[in-house]
Order: structure tokens, then sequence, then C-alpha cells
């Protein structure tokens, strides 16, 4: 695994020694290409961090900011490594040991981010905890987005979730094992001021 394009484009990441699964190059780099002239300037949550890399390549491609949210106290430390083997450490990069869920409920100021990434783990037997439809039924994570701002999220690909409101579906496509759906808050404000 490596970082795809940009300033540290072509250096190895290190991944943590944990169940965690990283996004596969040709994913980042599938995610990137959607994404386009947005990620330049662009203040990233990468939640679920894992090894850092889908934050570390948007730091990599021009972002403004990344704050990396992971609850693992190895990836934390594996996310810190490779920031300082790609040099994108400093005030930019926000490195948080914290649960994605406790991160937006009581820390994420409202409309900070314009693109959001969610790597969660997947729910692959029945009774295991769903993270991705936590996620899309978060208002914590509609306030947290910037007006416009996106919300890439990974997932199982034959997981069926409902996108419905707050949530527009602009793109979803399958690679191999993971599906990307990437999704905007029709209006956050109102979204947020409406489910409180």
């Amino acid at each position: 695994m490596r970082v795809v394009a940009g300033s540290a484009g072509g250096i190895p990441l290190q991944t943590p020694r944990t169940d965690i699964r990283p996004t596969m190059d040709r994913v980042k780099g599938a995610i990137f290409s959607s994404l386009g002239e947005k990620i330049i300037s662009a203040r990233v949550l990468d939640l679920f961090a894992g090894s850092g890399a889908l934050g570390i390549e948007a730091l990599s491609r021009g972002a403004a900011a990344a704050t990396f949210v992971e609850s693992n106290a190895r990836a934390v430390e594996s996310i810190r490594r490779n920031l300082e083997k790609t040099t994108l450490t400093g005030p930019a990069a926000v490195v948080l040991q914290l649960d994605a869920f406790s991160f937006l409920d009581r820390s994420a100021t409202p409309e900070t981010f314009d693109i959001i990434f969610a790597d969660p783990p997947y729910a692959k037997q029945p009774g295991e905890r769903d993270f991705a439809t936590e996620l899309l039924k978060s208002a914590s994570l509609v306030r947290a987005l910037a007006p416009d701002g996106i919300f890439v999220l990974e997932k199982l690909p034959d997981q069926k979730l409902r996108f419905g409101s707050p949530w527009e579906l602009l793109r979803s496509r399958r690679y191999g094992a993971t599906e990307v759906a990437i999704l905007r808050a029709a209006s956050p404000t109102t979204t947020a001021t409406a489910q409180e």
C-alpha cells in the first residue's frame, strides 16, 4: 500500500498489525479521481482511519487539513509514522485516538469538513454492529459537513443501505470486495436543525 499521487506519491505506507482492512490503492485512486478538484484546499475528516491512507492521500493531493479519528492504539501509531514518513506532519494533520461516533457527537464542530471519509468495519454476520447504517443515520455526521460537503463511505457490495433523506447518492461503484458510495447532504444546516 502506498500514496498514489501528489507530493507524497509513491511512498509506501505502514499497515497496523490489527484486523483493520486498509483501502487498496486501486480503490483509493478511484475515490480521488471521482473527487477531482474538490480535494484542493479541502478540510478532510478520516473516520475509522486505520493506517490513515485516505487522509494522507488527501493531504498529498493538496487538502488544507486532515483530522484522523481511530480508536485502535496500534493503528494510531501507524498513522503517526505514516505522516512522518510522508513529511505531512504538522498542524494540518491532527490524529485523535477516539471512537468515531464519540468524536462526531462531542467534538466535531458544525460545518467544519468539506469531505468526510469513512471505512468502518463491515458487518459480515447477522447481529454484528452495522457501522455504515449508523453513520447514515448520524445527525452529528451531517452537522459536521460543510455546505455542499461530500461523504465517502466504503461498504460491503451486497449490503443494502437506504440512501434517503438527508442523503443524496451521487455515485456508487463496486471494486472487488468493496463498494464506494459518494453522497452529499442536500442542506446540512437545515437537516441538522430539523433533527435536533
